[in-house]
């Protein structure tokens, strides 16, 4: 499909890059509005939304009752109270992950508050359960203050095995990371960061294979600033890329050293540079990284990076450049974007269902940075495997080789639970913060691909 479109957007006629973008934008606009009429049709069928809470246990007779409430249940409190470890065991708690959100950064919508942004929460907690399986509920807090909003996640820990936040805008979303992280026993994980982090760096590193480059001195330029950038940015160091090769931009342009406005964590990647602007900086770059906005990039920019360069244009609804226009400018081009209806999606359902499930299954207090590598580098190893048939199936006009156009799994992949759960398990292990350590991983894997095997049928 994608050389197709590449072919057409060599073959079209242009008077201008603008206007072929709105032109291709509206198009795009127009597809969209069918879809959005369903997904309205999809959210309002009885029962309305998208998730509903079952019993897990019989309730069927008297004794079913006396066992899951009163009087048995007593006994499960009294075995928790004298050791409250045994919640993982005697409760859901080892399961189950908050989902928290205060609405004010839902992706490609801006700042629409938590009750318009529980649709989106929902549907997070439905792709927790459909690809690994773990329980998960939406808590839409009317709150906006960081130290505030971190606190009541700071309270809600004893219920929970972990908190995934979600859709709070930037700086406030790394203050509220890190105060919660700070006074709590689970993992809590921005996934806007860091699962977008994990994506890019598994996709990064075949485009990189697929290149003959390395990330050691791959030259990477990163459109935009904020909270996913930023997450990005740190697993690519984590990773092995090195600062002096980095260059960021945000609205204000490059971000040097001589710039008074910058925010600790952009801060922390001005660079002693003299490119002032998205086209200085690209000029001989190997990598593009846009987490920012339609349109930034263009042809010409691209014409001006190395050979074969690497686009990663994930603004989303709208990239930062069509991957037909990016692929026009530059032969050999390995392009990524945020829409499902490319090759190379970067999509976080990659990560966050598979990392929590580690997570919780090991007893992590927290998700490292060798967490987070590990997850990556195991997405994208599967990626390099030979595809299941079941995932063929599901997207048969897909390619399925590794190479320019498939250099991520899909998210129905069913070896990406055991791949990546096992893989953060092992990590947390090795950076003691597993209370409950995964002694045979051979065994677990086995386990979770049978998971995933019974998944699909959700």
């Amino acid at each position: 499909m994608l050389k197709s479109l590449f072919a057409f957007g060599k073959r079209r006629a242009r008077t201008s890059y603008a206007a072929l973008y709105e032109d291709r934008a509206a198009a795009k606009t127009a597809q969209s509005q069918s879809l959005d009429d369903a997904a309205r049709a999809y959210h309002r069928e009885a029962p309305a939304g998208k998730m509903e809470c079952r019993p897990t246990k019989p309730m069927q007779t008297q004794r079913d009752l006396s066992l899951a409430y009163s009087p048995g249940v007593a006994a499960a409190c009294r075995d928790i109270e004298a050791e409250p470890a045994a919640s993982r065991s005697l409760t859901n708690r080892a399961n189950l992950v908050a989902i928290v959100t205060n609405g004010t950064a839902v992706l490609g919508l801006g700042d629409i508050g938590p009750e318009a942004a529980k649709p989106v929460m929902e549907g997070k907690a439905a792709l927790f359960k459909r690809f690994a399986g773990v329980d998960a509920v939406d808590l839409c807090v009317s709150e906006t203050d960081p130290q505030k909003l971190a606190d009541i996640i700071v309270r809600l820990q004893s219920g929970f095995g972990g908190f995934n936040l979600e859709d709070i805008k930037a700086p406030e979303c790394f203050e509220v990371e890190r105060l919660a992280r700070e006074k709590t026993a689970v993992p809590v994980f921005h996934d806007d960061q860091h699962g977008t982090g994990v994506c890019v760096l598994a996709g990064m590193l075949n485009a990189l294979e697929l290149t003959d480059r390395d990330l050691r001195s791959a030259k990477i330029v990163v459109s935009g600033a904020g909270a996913a950038a930023i997450a990005c940015l740190d697993l690519l160091t984590a990773g092995g890329a090195r600062l002096q090769n980095i260059l960021v931009v945000d609205s204000k342009g490059v971000l040097h050293r001589a710039r008074k406005d910058l925010t600790p964590q952009k801060k922390q990647y001005a660079a002693k540079t003299k490119a002032r602007s998205l086209a200085d900086a690209l000029k001989g770059a190997d990598v593009f990284l846009g987490v920012s906005r339609r349109g930034l990039l263009t042809p010409e920019m691209v014409a001006s990076m190395a050979p074969r360069p690497i686009i990663f244009a994930l603004a989303n609804p709208e990239p930062e450049i069509w991957p037909e226009d990016a692929a026009a400018a530059a032969e050999g081009a390995v392009i990524a974007t945020g829409r499902s209806d490319y090759p190379n999606q970067v999509n976080n359902v990659l990560c966050f269902p598979f990392l929590f499930r580690g997570a919780l299954d090991c007893a992590a207090h927290t998700i490292t940075p060798g967490m987070t590598v590990a997850a990556a580098a195991a997405i994208g190893e599967v990626a390099r495997e030979d595809a299941p048939e079941s995932v063929r199936a599901a997207y048969p006009d897909e390619n399925f080789v590794f190479g320019p156009d498939y250099i991520l799994p899909k998210a129905f992949d069913p070896r990406l639970l055991p791949a990546v759960a096992s893989a953060v398990a092992e990590a947390a292990a090795k950076d003691g913060v597993a209370a409950e350590p995964i002694r045979d991983l051979n065994a677990y894997r086995a386990v979770l691909a049978g998971l995933a095997e019974r998944l699909r049928s959700l």
